[in-house]
């Protein structure tokens, strides 16, 4: 039996074959072939990393030897043999994983180093010092990355012998310093129960396994999660023959990319170090140089170095980033891979690309991440910035903003209105704290997930926001917070960083992108793409404005209990909860009236005649009430308020404020539910209490019938929310087209309308062919969908999901990414079981997996006609809906071929059993 397959030399992979290889290998390998100056090495797989933890973390059989066989011919290629104590060869061991994942994993340089080789070193390289530093740096490397010696050890010794120099570098110290420095290393691994092996096959193998390790260390965890990286694929370990670049000053080694990583102008941008290896580029131990330098110091090399980019950037249709050392003026290339960029840079880069004829308009579209393009919209902390980090919560709403603290959102408003920026911070936000939201430069809460109302609204309204930041101590009486000992007071300033979830210590600088032609050509590639429509939640015609100015092609949500904020409105919609009977309750819903028309007037002029879908009274009416509590302390200050008064107008008065606030405080205990989530709301509200239906129906079409008075086209869709009845539906549907009759005859107008539902429910979703006899759409709301799926509410699981994640129960935030086994099969099922009634029904979906990536791939895989996100989530949702449908469409002609060469596959076997038959 053949063994299997664990080593690959450089000249036997494919650079196709990164998932086997490793990006870095892949690329070694592919410069290989192409006859590029590549230092021989060998590649031991990903297989082999994923197998050593099958096997306890023990090599797998076979692996260890070849290694060794790829060895000789390593030795064989350069003339120098491994351990040979007069012509040693040194190598290099490297991670080097299917994905990019800069830093997270380790690396071992000179590798092949013992008390006998140093000295063959030096006496082949004529160099003393040269050696003695190559053996300082192994001995710091292998202790910290195979040995686990904490690096600042190290530091400190090589520190401390640098200060006693001249001129305070490493370049400085001498050969009597470094074998200080070695000896002093050594003290420190021995200090620590070890020793560096002076066998150079037990140097390499602890060193294989040292990197097999890292795959599964905590910076390569977290790298993976934050970029939804699967565990499983392990990571390759290249094994490659040392080359030197501090070998004087016609050596060195250098990082460069073949075009601005930053800005995506295309010109070799990078840094580079003379007489140097490495780390010391990355570690920032001496300032590098620009690339654009080396053409003065070493004119050959640069000529060579920027041709082989030249070549490498058209070979991988892509922006590379490279590595390369330079040996006595001999260029030597250690790496090349597509390059990491920002999202100002992809755009560029994609665009131009076209223009370049190196790609096609669909791998440009395919090129640029949604993450990225997510950049462009948003201001961000600068990276260059030094800041102090005071917490970390959830990336609730991305930018980046400052302002001084405040806990109050009246303070807030009140703050802003005299032109101070603010950052809003409360343990979480309701309703009642809409005003301070607006005037707020970024909202932080100490509780709550990513789909809280603090996170919904300022999605919403594109506020930079961080919720759950539970290291956050908040003490409202004192006007602070406070994190391990630090003590932010109101009137201090802080950043926020919506992108990341972090927050900082005083202002921090912030980089503002602008949206250039690059932008708004690569969206129009992308539309001409897709198959999913891409609409917005938009409450107000500013939001309606902003979405139609990202390209949203309707409103698929507007929450008319949004409407509701502020002073006057929310006086008005708590005299309707709290009204004594139909009477009451129609009284206070005559002020609403105007004030709803009025909003659905501007949403209507905005969206020129595109779908607007507006959603009836949802929430539980209690969240438009002070709470329990709030109304206890209002009491209690009373009560001591008319202890000290001292006229008796004074106590009439206070007397007459504390019954007021007992009389409330009574209908509201009356109207507090258990679980006000699965309660008193949605279409219930509307079946108990249909003047609220009439009323917003009311104002929908006047809006309408105005609108088109100005000679303004409108499609208006009417959503009946928390639907789990086909008859809660018939009835509300019922009511709705009662009062469009009535409109339209006292406006002598006819208007165009739909009606439909939001399936939030899995009953809904199971039963979505009876509902849809009523119904001209579904819209699946799947943040409740997804809690009533669960049996999670979204604010109080953020508690405990991080551990889930952390533990890989569930495999991402299902209130992030749709679960596409549980509610995306009911999402699935609702779909179909409702065309089943009616073939050409319109569904969509509303919620916040409307501007997730993955979510709206599913969506587009399962037929849904269009998905609706916040207006900032607009030029990502049509990105990635673009990207769907070209991933889908690859896939497709995938299947066609294989399924082609399949039957081709049993013509052939077919006419060869007949001529079997006919012999």
């Amino acid at each position: 039996m053949t063994a299997h397959k664990w080593v690959y030399m450089f000249e036997e992979g494919s650079g196709d074959n990164k998932s086997l290889l490793g990006g870095k290998g892949a690329g070694l390998c592919e410069m290989t072939r192409a006859g590029l100056p590549v230092p021989p090495g060998l590649i031991v797989t990903t297989e082999a990393c994923n197998a050593f933890y099958d096997n306890d973390k023990n090599f797998p059989e076979g692996m260890w030897e070849q290694v060794k066989e790829g060895l000789k011919e390593i030795e064989s290629k350069v003339g120098k043999g491994f351990g040979d104590a007069q012509n040693p060869l040194l190598v290099s061991v490297r991670s080097g994983a299917a994905f990019s994942m800069p830093g997270m994993m380790d690396t071992v340089l000179n590798l092949g180093l013992n008390e006998e080789t140093v000295q063959g070193l030096a006496t082949q390289t004529g160099d003393l010092r040269f050696s003695l530093d190559a053996y300082r740096r192994f001995a710091s490397l292998f202790g910290e990355i195979v040995m686990g010696v904490a690096h600042e050890k190290f530091e400190r010794v090589l520190d401390r012998f640098k200060s006693q120099t001249s001129g305070g570098r490493d370049t400085d110290l001498n050969s009597e310093d470094l074998r200080h420095i070695i000896t002093a290393q050594k003290q420190i691994i021995v200090a620590d129960q070890q020793a560096i092996p002076e066998d150079v096959y037990e140097q390499l193998r602890v060193a294989i396994a040292a990197v097999f390790n890292s795959w599964m260390g905590r910076r390569a965890v977290d790298y993976r999660r934050v970029n939804r990286i699967p565990d499983s694929l392990g990571t390759a370990v290249n094994i490659q023959a040392m080359v030197f670049g501090n070998m004087g000053e016609g050596s060195g080694t250098g990082v460069a990319f073949t075009r601005n990583p930053s800005t995506g102008q295309k010109q070799l941008y990078g840094e580079y170090l003379l007489n140097a290896q490495g780390e010391d580029v990355v570690a920032g131990i001496r300032t590098p140089n620009p690339i654009s330098e080396l053409k003065k110091e070493l004119p050959a090399v640069y000529k060579e170095f920027a041709a082989i980019a030249d070549l490498l950037e058209k070979h991988y249709h892509d922006t590379q980033d490279c590595e390369f050392t330079i040996e006595r003026g001999k260029l030597w290339m250690l790496q090349t891979r597509n390059a990491k960029r920002t999202g100002a840079a992809a755009v560029r880069i994609a665009t131009e690309m076209v223009y370049e004829k190196l790609i096609d308009r669909a791998t440009a579209v395919q090129r640029v991440t949604p993450d990225q393009l997510d950049q462009l919209l948003h201001p961000t902390v600068d990276p260059k910035a030094d800041a102090t980090v005071l917490a970390t919560g959830l990336p609730a709403s991305p930018g980046a903003a400052q302002g001084q603290v405040v806990f109050s959102p009246d303070e807030a408003e009140e703050l802003a209105r005299e032109g101070a920026q603010v950052v809003l911070v409360r343990q979480e936000t309701s309703p009642d704290d809409y005003h301070g939201m607006v005037a707020a430069q970024a909202i932080v809460t100490a509780r709550g997930g990513m789909t809280s109302h603090a996170a919904v609204v300022a999605r919403g309204m594109g506020k930079t926001c961080v919720c759950g930041a539970s290291a956050l101590e908040i003490d409202y009486s004192q006007q602070q917070f406070s994190v391990a000992g630090t003590v932010v007071t109101k009137g201090e300033w802080i950043t926020v960083d919506g992108s990341t979830g972090r927050v900082f210590l005083g202002q921090v600088p912030t980089v503002r992108p602008s949206l250039g032609q690059d932008f708004y050509e690569l969206m129009t590639w992308a539309d001409k793409f897709r198959r999913l429509r891409v609409r917005a939640n938009a409450d107000t015609p500013r939001d309606a404005k902003v979405a139609r100015g990202f390209g949203a092609e309707g409103i698929g949500l507007c929450r008319t209990e949004h409407m509701f904020f502020g002073d006057q409105r929310l006086a008005a919609m708590r005299e309707m909860i709290l009204a004594d009977g139909v009477g009451a309750r129609e009284k206070a819903l005559e002020k609403l009236l105007p004030l709803q028309r009025g909003d659905f007037l501007g949403i209507f002029r905005e969206m020129a005649g595109l779908p607007v879908t507006i959603r009836l009274l949802d929430p539980p009416l209690h969240e438009f009430l002070p709470s329990v509590d709030d109304l206890l302390t209002e009491l209690a200050e009373l009560k001591m308020t008319l202890q000290r008064a001292t006229t008796l107008a004074d106590m009439d008065r206070v007397l007459d404020d504390i019954d007021e606030k007992r009389t409330l405080l009574k209908q509201v205990v009356r109207m507090r539910e258990a679980n006000p989530m699965l309660g008193f709301r949605g279409c219930r509200l509307g079946l108990l209490f249909p003047e609220v239906t009439r009323m917003q129906c009311r104002a929908m079409f006047e809006a309408v019938c105005q609108a088109q008075a100005e000679k303004k086209k409108v499609e208006l869709e009417i959503m009946v929310p928390l639907v789990s009845l086909g008859e809660e539906l018939h009835q509300q549907a019922d009511l709705i087209h009662e009062v469009a009759r009535q409109v339209m005859g006292e406006h002598g107008t006819t208007v165009e309308y739909k009606v439909g539902t939001m399936i939030e429910l899995p009953r809904a979703a199971l039963m979505a062919d009876s509902i849809a006899k009523y119904a001209d759409f579904f819209s699946f709301g799947t943040n409740d969908l997804t809690q009533t799926t669960f049996g999670l509410s979204r604010d109080d699981s953020a508690r405990f999901l991080s551990y889930y994640i952390e533990h890989k129960i569930v495999p991402e935030d299902p209130f992030q990414v749709l679960d596409r086994e549980g509610v995306g099969q009911l999402v699935r099922i609702g779909t179909e079981r409702g065309r089943s009634t009616k073939p050409g029904l319109k569904v969509g979906i509303c919620g916040e997996h409307g501007g997730d990536p993955a979510s709206i791939a599913f969506c587009n895989e399962i037929g849904l006609d269009y998905v609706s996100c916040s207006p900032f989530r607009v030029p990502v949702a049509r990105l990635a809906a673009a990207q769907a449908a070209l991933e889908a469409e690859a896939a497709a002609a995938a299947l066609e071929a294989t399924e082609q060469a399949a039957a081709e596959a049993g013509k052939e076997g077919s006419a060869a059993i007949s001529t079997v038959a006919s012999d």
